[in-house]
């Protein structure tokens, strides 16, 4: 009961103290006004290569400086030049069966931009061949491609891993993670195996449920401009046409050509699955308008105050962009963005305030990296850019930490981890969240790959230990379904929508208390004696210990 009612008073207020010999407070209504800036009608939606990347850009340059962050650029700047393409594709899809044409029409039944680098790309009369789940993974014995020809040809796949069952009918978590999405029921994956096999197109199948996002979510994302970092070969290597279908345009496809969607679904499931050839002929076009968008990351740093440990770095992402303005919508054409990241973005702010706010000699031993990245939206590519054009030497890079989204609301019980388990940054969270009188717990929903859909998944896959906690579900004083019912209203009604803005019940009361726990185990890790590290048999593991025996 003590331990309860020390919640129930944090929960009253609005600021966070982190330690009375530290001095750093952290303020919800710092957050909360941080978060009205950037999401205001005034910036536009934050879409790269917009007006609303110049003003979003010099306002985290301001704050920065505001802050006492020094430039985070060795050039002496804080700005990271980020080469982007814009690409703006407006595409074709027909199919032809025994002489009959099925038209596809552009949102509605499905979208499909392209990643090359050209004005046209395009393919005629190319065989359509569904491919189950599209997955080629040897150390769970399973191959949707059995070793069939696609080269040239549109392979049609299911989102998501294939959920395999096991003798009780529960989720094998010995298989593509149980419950857990892997890297296998990613989009991005998908795109880059039909690549590699030499398909000329990729069309997934869109199911909200296995998908977590509705159609809709799916159109604004991608019938507007794109952006793809800018790249010497046009990316000749990818499919020309990377979309998704409808559940009822796939219905539509599958009884044209005589077969049951249904009985291909389930055939899926099993390894024994081989592709199967629709009969169709699938022809498109996707007319590209290209333009090149000087994006930027922003960096800050803090220098670390020990005169070695300086030069060893914990890097803080929260990517600054969204969605920009949509002129076809009628009313409402901001994209504002306001929990999906301006929200990120000031907890980041408000993080390095608290950093800069503690005595000398309390700093951090080890540099402690702001950087605000570009173009998550799109394919992570802020991040992907900084990971593969790093600024400091990653194997000087002792881990990342980052933050996409934050409490709106009050005080948790409970933390979150995205991808709990990976690294050894777990038992630093865990440890924080115990001082603070709270539980941490894995993510609530690992089926929706939420490991793999931010900034910190591109220092993951080069190998640098990367840490991704989030706000925990249970709330003081409020119902035990709050977390989630507020959860499914923002999926239904304002993820990457125009009505992502700052709604009257948002406190950040809860993001405050969030701050502090990011603070601390991010001084943990840079005064440590030793740096994070993935467990045995993670992933990442083999390109972090590669990089470390340079």
């Amino acid at each position: 009961m003590p331990r309860l009612l020390t919640l129930l008073a944090l929960a009253s207020t609005a600021t966070f103290a982190f330690a009375a010999e530290s001095k750093p407070e952290f303020s919800a209504a710092r957050i909360l006004e941080r978060v009205k800036v950037l999401s205001s009608d005034e910036f536009e939606g934050r879409a790269p290569g917009s007006p609303g990347e110049e003003k979003t850009v010099a306002y985290l340059i301001e704050e920065y400086k505001k802050i006492g962050l020094l430039p985070g650029n060795p050039d002496g700047t804080y700005i990271q030049n980020a080469p982007l393409v814009g690409i703006q594709s407006t595409p074709t899809l027909s199919f032809t069966l025994d002489g009959r044409t099925l038209t596809m029409e552009n949102v509605n039944d499905f979208v499909a931009p392209s990643s090359r680098l050209e004005e046209k790309v395009g393919g005629k009369d190319t065989d359509v061949v569904f491919v189950g789940y599209g997955v080629v993974a040897p150390e769970f014995g399973w191959d949707d491609y059995k070793g069939v020809d696609v080269r040239g040809k549109t392979v049609v796949m299911l989102i998501n891993d294939p959920p395999i069952t096991d003798a009780s009918g529960a989720l094998d978590s010995k298989v593509f993670g149980g419950k857990a999405m892997t890297y296998y029921g990613r989009w991005t994956y998908k795109y880059e195996i039909a690549a590699a096999k030499g398909a000329i197109a990729c069309l997934i199948v869109h199911e909200t449920t296995p998908a977590a996002y509705p159609f809709a979510v799916v159109v604004n994302s991608w019938t507007r401009e794109n952006f793809e970092v800018s790249a010497f070969d046009k990316n000749a290597g990818n499919v020309a046409m990377q979309g998704w279908l409808t559940i009822d345009a796939t219905h539509r496809l599958f009884a044209a050509s005589g077969k049951d969607f249904a009985l291909a679904k389930a055939a899926a499931l099993k390894r024994d699955f081989k592709p199967i050839a629709l009969g169709a002929k699938a022809t498109f076009t996707v007319e590209n308008e290209l333009r090149n968008v000087a994006s930027k990351n922003v960096i800050g740093i803090l220098p670390g105050s020990d005169p070695k440990l300086k030069n060893e770095y914990l890097i803080y992402t929260a990517h600054w962009d969204h969605l920009g303005i949509d002129p076809r919508l009628p009313g409402d054409k901001i994209f504002n963005g306001a929990a999906d990241n301006a929200a990120g973005v000031a907890v980041m702010l408000e993080l390095a305030q608290g950093f800069i706010a503690l005595p000398a000699e309390q700093r951090p031993k080890r540099s402690i990296i702001f950087l605000a990245v570009t173009a998550e939206e799109k394919g992570l590519l802020g991040s992907r850019y900084y990971a593969t054009n790093p600024l400091y030497p990653l194997e000087k890079t002792v881990a990342n930490i980052n933050m996409d989204g934050a409490n709106q609301f009050g005080p948790t019980s409970d933390m979150a981890t995205i991808g709990f388990g990976a690294s050894t940054i777990d038992d630093i969270g865990i440890a924080v969240a115990k001082e603070q009188g709270r539980e941490m717990k894995p993510e609530p929903h690992p089926e929706r790959g939420s490991y793999y859909r931010s900034d910190h998944f591109e220092f993951a896959k080069v190998g640098v230990p990367s840490y991704y906690p989030k706000n925990g579900t249970t709330y003081i004083g409020q119902p035990a379904d709050f977390a989630e019912k507020n959860a499914a209203e923002y999926i239904a009604n304002r993820y990457h929508k125009p009505g992502d803005e700052v709604q009257p019940n948002w406190t950040f009361e809860g993001a405050a208390q969030d701050t502090e726990f990011l603070l601390k185990v991010g001084l943990r890790i840079a005064n440590g004696d030793t740096w994070p590290e993935w467990r045995a048999g993670n992933e990442f593991k083999p390109k972090r210990d590669a990089m470390l025996k340079k």
